[in-house]
């Protein structure tokens, strides 16, 4: 485990990685109840109406909720995963310490503010939820 965090601070990041994660799992359970991604989507097809435009925009929206929960999901399974490996709070592009501001406001943080600011340079801009 990284070891420029004290054991205070991975028991925070820890209680707010767990944390984070039983809302989005309760999130995903409450929307897609007990069905698949795509039976789920079948069911909006599905409804009753006469505006299918309606439907098929509410359609979008509520996959792409989905999907931003799901993928959010999948970083914090993989911090949680480093956490117990050692590499945690380490930047996967660098090696340098992730500094504990950065990750006590984004736990499942992958790289350090200069790497992720490279990053973010060379990706297009996607439109926010």
């Amino acid at each position: 485990m990284s070891t420029h965090l004290n054991p205070e601070q991975k028991a925070r990041l820890v209680a707010a990685l767990r944390e984070r994660e039983q809302v989005l799992r309760s999130r995903l359970t409450a929307q897609y109840g007990n069905t698949s991604r795509v039976e789920h989507a079948r069911e909006f097809l599905l409804q009753d109406g006469d505006d299918a435009t309606q439907r098929d925009a509410d359609r979008e929206v509520d996959l792409a909720m989905s999907d931003r929960d799901t993928v959010e999901l999948t970083r914090i399974e993989q911090a949680l995963s480093r956490l117990a490996q050692g590499g945690y709070g380490e930047c996967v592009d660098c090696g340098e310490p992730v500094p504990f501001g950065r990750l006590e406001l984004e736990p499942q943080a992958l790289r350090c503010v200069a790497c992720e600011a490279a990053v973010e340079r060379t990706q297009p801009r996607t439109a926010s939820m």
